[in-house]
């Protein structure tokens, strides 16, 4: 699968290397606005994280869904996890301490919830056939 349409389409079904590769490769990219940022004034940097962080989200939308429909599970179920732990994680930058901590612990519990389901466990029964074959017809070959 190219690239472009690992990150890009919602379509589609991947394996957990070609999911770990893309989010590898979307951590990557942060982590490197990241570095870069922190040598710009503080409160550019912080912008342009949140700016990055936020952009982030389709790549790995795309991902978890692509991954979701390899699991058995409706497409939009992994993008709108990845987009909840995304913005809980950046909300609670932006809230009090206590509003903060909360925030981030239902990011972390969403992020345990996707590392396990969409990360982990091996493909579910999405390969099966839609129909079951009727009462006594002929195998298909």
């Amino acid at each position: 699968m190219p690239l472009i349409h690992l990150l890009t389409s919602f379509e589609g079904r991947i394996g957990r290397i070609a999911f770990w590769g893309g989010t590898a490769l979307v951590a990557l990219a942060l982590l490197g606005v990241e570095r870069a940022a922190a040598h710009l004034d503080p409160d550019y940097a912080t912008q342009i994280v949140t700016f990055a962080g936020t952009f982030a989200l389709f790549p790995w939308a795309a991902l978890a869904a692509k991954r979701a429909s390899e699991r058995g599970r409706p497409p939009l179920y992994g993008a709108v996890l990845v987009v909840a732990i995304v913005l809980l994680g950046l909300a609670s930058r932006f809230a009090d301490a206590g509003a903060g901590r909360l925030l981030d612990t239902l990011s972390l519990t969403l992020w345990l919830t996707a590392l396990i389901d969409l990360g982990l466990l091996p493909a579910g029964d999405a390969r099966k056939p839609v129909a079951e074959a009727e009462a006594g017809a002929k195998p298909a070959q």
